[in-house]
């Protein structure tokens, strides 16, 4: 008989309700609703529309309910870099901000003016990006501040919605650049330094922790029962990904992998799996972060802009009247002149939404290389300085790590792009093993089953994994042309 289990995907783009199946040593995922998750607008500003999701959601668990199976439990994962504040009646306080909006800048400069960036990483060995949590509450208004009861990450309050219990899963709460991974509690000098009293957030919990059960309400208004079990996974969706993939190689000397793994999608997160942070000078130097995964491993990697950058173009063409798909995109890529023009994906200019396209060949006529002038050629720029990314990042990864990695596992919604797993394969000089599409879910369901007895470990889920989803391999090719590229890359501003 299946055990099933409902895993709640929320992504920068879209939210998803999933449902996973367990039964005769398989995994099946359905995907049984999707919304779309577009930030609200206002004078300069953005913001989630967290009414709208938390519908979605909703909507969501009633067509779980209209399959009439019994369901063992419930669990949502997110983005990271948001929080929500939660007044005394555990209300939210709106607007609920997005990461992207431009406040960022002052809380930047609010942080740096009190405690210096070498001391925040050796607080938190988190990556330093603007738009990161700490920054936002460094930007908020002391009213709002005064208001809040509780500041709650944002996957975290969607678990609190469903069970009326807030606590801060620690994948998440890592991300939030005021977690301390070595004490694994929330960084008191930070606190202060913001002037939030550690009573503001939520006490911390370990992935796989029972919240409770669904409150009455909800389950009343999905017609789920009122049994189905509330789980804190792995929060962070990048955690989830993480504990999805498929891979089991380990280093000879070590309990170190010698695999790394790129979650694939709106951004692309591309590292290592570890036992322990790496918090050294260097580690700082080159911007890598380090946030907790399942069991307490460490995810030791880099955010890379990631497929934001064709999203973005995609937007602009549209807007234009030329609505390309993205499939119509990654063949207009594939049929256009290789290595015309690269870009740095690291450059800052290209977190900012609006004008993608533009800032693109902003970048390209700084560098003497040739404009883009079609989508084809907008987006094969692109993809092609993605992979080159991908291999000055797993580089460094592999200092860092001291180790050599032997293959590399793409999972997430840019696992499904063949010429983008094509091009990292080449650029990177490694095998690839792209799938499954959907291991956040997948990830997000282990957790759940881990909880509640029905796995025995990590191990033994990540061999369900690979016993009950396909995936692609990948070889490099072309390697005297990447060994050029990569050449014309690294002497990129």
């Amino acid at each position: 008989m299946a055990t099933h289990y409902i895993g709640i995907d929320l992504g920068a783009e879209s939210g998803r309700v999933m449902l996973g199946s367990l039964a005769d040593g398989r995994l099946t995922l359905e995907e049984i609703h999707r919304f779309a998750n577009p930030p609200l607008r206002s004078a300069g500003s953005w913001h989630w529309d967290l009414p709208a999701l938390w519908s979605g959601i909703q909507e969501g668990l009633r067509q779980v309910a209209q399959r009439n199976v019994p369901v063992a439990s419930v669990s949502v994962d997110s983005w990271g870099l948001d929080c929500v504040l939660l007044d005394a009646r555990g209300e939210v306080i709106g607007p609920v901000f997005h990461y992207r909006d431009p406040r960022t800048e002052r809380g930047v400069k609010a942080v740096f003016a009190k405690v210096p960036w070498a001391q925040v990483f050796a607080e938190t060995g988190i990556q330093f990006m603007p738009i990161n949590h700490l920054y936002h509450l460094a930007a908020e208004t002391p009213e709002r501040l005064a208001r809040a009861a509780q500041i709650v990450p944002l996957g975290d309050v969607f678990n609190y919605f469903l069970s009326g219990v807030a606590r801060a899963e620690v994948s998440l709460a890592s991300t939030t650049q005021l977690y301390n991974p070595r004490t694994r509690t929330w960084s008191k000098p930070l606190l202060d330094a913001l002037g939030l009293a550690p009573e503001k957030f939520p006490p911390l919990v370990e992935p796989g922790t029972k919240l409770g059960q669904l409150k009455p309400q909800v389950a009343s208004e999905s017609g789920l029962s009122a049994d189905v079990a509330v789980i804190a996974t792995c929060t962070h969706d990048t955690g989830a990904a993480v504990t999805g993939v498929p891979a089991g190689i380990q280093h000879p000397a070590s309990s170190v992998a010698k695999w790394a793994y790129l979650s694939s999608g709106t951004w692309s997160l591309l590292g290592l799996e570890l036992t322990a942070p790496i918090l050294t000078d260097r580690c700082r130097e080159l911007n890598f972060t380090n946030e907790i995964g399942f069991g307490n491993t460490v995810r030791l990697l880099k955010n890379i802009v990631g497929l934001w950058l064709v999203q973005e173009c995609r937007r602009e063409w549209a807007r234009a009247g030329q609505d390309f798909d993205y499939a119509t995109l990654t063949q207009f890529a594939a049929e256009a002149e290789p290595f015309r023009s690269l870009i740095n994906p690291a450059d800052p200019r290209f977190l900012a939404p609006d004008a993608m396209p533009e800032r693109i060949a902003t970048a390209c006529r700084a560098s003497g290389q040739p404009v883009p002038e079609t989508p084809g050629q907008f987006v094969r720029c692109v993809l092609e300085s993605l992979s080159l990314e991908y291999r000055r990042t797993l580089r460094q990864a592999e200092e860092l790590a001291g180790i050599q990695v032997e293959q590399l596992h793409i999972v997430g919604g840019g696992s499904k792009n063949a010429l983008l797993n094509q091009f990292a394969a080449s650029a990177v000089g490694l095998p690839v093993l792209a799938g499954p599409t959907e291991a956040t879910a997948i990830g997000n369901i282990l957790v759940q089953a881990i909880a509640l007895g029905h796995l025995p470990s990590l191990a033994a889920g990540r061999e369900l994994v690979g016993a009950s989803f396909e995936t692609v391999r990948y070889e490099p090719c072309d390697t005297a042309q990447w060994n050029a590229a990569w050449e014309r890359f690294v002497r990129l501003p």
